[in-house]
């Protein structure tokens, strides 16, 4: 699903604030610290807790394969101030039903500042930029509201709540379900362009979607439920 340009280490997405680019091995110790938190991996369906220090060098290794071979895009979240310092994960797999299927995740620390939104719609606006797609999904836990926050802010609208297997959790767990399509997306980017932004959260301030959008480069050397 996903092409040439996102299958190379040296790619990554530059937002206002943030880098986005493939996870290294240098970045073990920070997803065990922060992935391991049990606030942060039991609002996912993957990430167990707690989280076995043998399984990070294997998810990273798996993460680089299945990029280079455009099988997913999973991006680190690190600052561009400090671009070596991972502070989550944000990522894209494909579905049988053409419409991929987003996650992510922050460290606690790192949380209420506006990031996770940031990550998100700079990933969906490489998605719909790079990639033919008619929609982009994401699932929440509805004991989530700032994961919900996120999306709603990203321009996804809730399609229902349903019970779905959280393998992680051990069980079935009431989730809410949204979609942002692509007819959607391309109004909100065309009214950011033209001044319009949407009333910021005032609990947790974000970005307007325009302020997000990303920048694709490549250079040498270089929660949702996930």
């Amino acid at each position: 699903m996903f092409p040439e340009l996102t299958r190379d280490d040296v790619f990554r997405l530059e937002t206002r604030r943030l880098w986005l680019r493939w996870p290294r091995m240098a970045d073990s110790a920070a997803i065990l610290r922060q992935a391991g938190e049990k606030a942060v991996a039991e609002m996912t369906a993957s990430i167990p807790h707690p989280y076995p220090s043998q399984a990070v060098e294997p998810f990273i290794f798996a993460t680089r394969k299945g990029n280079a071979l455009g099988e997913h895009l999973v991006l680190a979240i690190t600052p561009r101030s400090k671009p070596n310092e991972l502070i989550g994960i944000v990522s894209a797999h494909p579905r049988a039903s053409g419409v991929p299927f987003i996650g992510y995740w922050l460290g606690t620390e790192h949380w209420n500042k506006g990031y996770a939104t940031e990550a998100v719609q700079g990933l969906i606006d490489t998605l719909f930029s790079l990639v033919e797609v008619p929609a982009v999904d994401a699932d929440t836990r509805v004991i989530n509201p700032a994961s919900r926050r996120v999306l709603e802010k990203s321009g996804f609208r809730s399609e229902g709540s349903f019970l779905k297997a959280l393998p992680a959790r051990g069980g079935l767990f009431p989730c809410e379900q949204f979609r942002l399509d692509r007819s959607t997306w391309s109004a909100l980017k065309s009214w950011s362009s033209s001044g319009w932004k949407p009333q910021p959260d005032i609990d947790a301030p974000e970005q307007a979607l325009s302020e997000a959008s990303p920048r694709l480069q490549q250079t040498q050397g270089e929660p949702c439920l996930a």
